[in-house]
């Protein structure tokens, strides 16, 4: 059976939290990666890390260096940050995750 979006939201966020209260603030993020990549791939679900990105002009793809952190059954979007503070820049680059078609 597969789960709506909400539904994987729902519990990919659950794991997250689970990982947040073990390590806390503090980690850099590919430690929390890591471990949420563990934490989601033990909860059964379909996980890639580092999953690349390209930027389609013109039926041409273009390696521009976009890396998802982690893609849960080829439908979630998961970008770890480790800040004290979330600013533009980590919105123009979920912005742009957004707005590109994920490739697999």
């Amino acid at each position: 059976m597969s789960l709506s979006l909400n539904e994987l939201s729902y519990k990919v966020i659950g794991l997250a939290i689970e990982v947040h209260e073990a390590f806390r603030p503090g980690l850099l993020e590919k430690a929390y990666q890591e471990c949420l990549f563990y934490k989601i791939n033990k909860a059964g679900f379909y996980v890639e890390k580092e999953k690349p990105m390209p930027l389609i002009f013109e039926e041409v793809k273009l390696d521009c260096g976009y890396r998802i952190d982690l893609l849960v059954e080829n439908k979630l979007v998961l970008e770890i940050k480790s800040v004290d503070t979330l600013n533009d820049i980590h919105l123009a680059q979920t912005l742009t995750y957004q707005n590109l078609e994920i490739i697999n």
